[in-house]
């Protein structure tokens, strides 16, 4: 993370959460003042990335990373105290298929994970984005399909609604195992040619 916030001083990054995480740790992720996302991988189950509801990891995040986002808790009896008083960083992203599923939240979301690839269909997805823009409920995006089909969709969404959110929707040179010189910074500016629903 150092070498490529030495190349990228502007670079803001989202975390995903480990209950492997020690205090030292999240100490020096926090001392970057670069992490604007935590993902808490709380509503994954049976899959590799899933995390158990653990309220010392989420009192650790929510104190060490004060100005970020809090992403998919599991809210529980335990974790519930611990989110509650902070309930306007929290946010969604596996949830958020549909306008009821917002409805269903178990905080009212100021902010929110859109994601093209949930919605089933343009339609349902823009009903969202409205939903979303008249409730004053903010939005980024980014994750899923990052490297391949969808990732155009996820960056024009982003470019179009919330430009200036927190959003992980960086170009492909980000995800390479090493830094390198030379990736786009932003305001990265969308490709001449593209047509329809993404960027080529």
């Amino acid at each position: 993370m150092d070498r490529w916030l030495e190349l990228y001083p502007g670079l803001e990054l989202k975390l995903d959460a480990s209950t492997d995480w020690t205090p030292a740790v999240v100490e020096s992720f926090a001392d970057t003042k670069a992490v604007r996302i935590v993902d808490l991988k709380g509503l994954y189950e049976d899959v590799e990335v899933a995390q158990p509801a653990d309220p010392e990891l989420y009192r650790l995040v929510r104190d060490r990373f004060p100005g970020a986002l809090l992403e998919d808790p599991k809210v529980t009896e335990e974790t519930r105290p611990v989110l509650e008083p902070v309930s306007e960083r929290v946010t969604w992203d596996k949830p958020i298929d549909s306008v009821e599923s917002i409805r269903g939240l178990p905080f009212e979301p100021s902010t929110l994970n859109v994601k093209p690839s949930r919605f089933g269909s343009l339609r349902n997805l823009l009903e969202v984005v409205e939903f979303c823009l008249e409730g004053r409920i903010g939005m980024y995006g980014g994750g899923q399909f990052e490297l391949g089909v969808g990732r155009g969709q996820i960056q024009c969404l982003a470019s179009l609604f919330y430009p200036e959110a927190q959003n992980d929707v960086s170009p492909m040179e980000y995800h390479s195992g090493e830094p390198v010189p030379g990736a786009p910074v932003s305001p990265v500016q969308p490709p001449d040619d593209a047509e329809g629903f993404g960027w080529g």
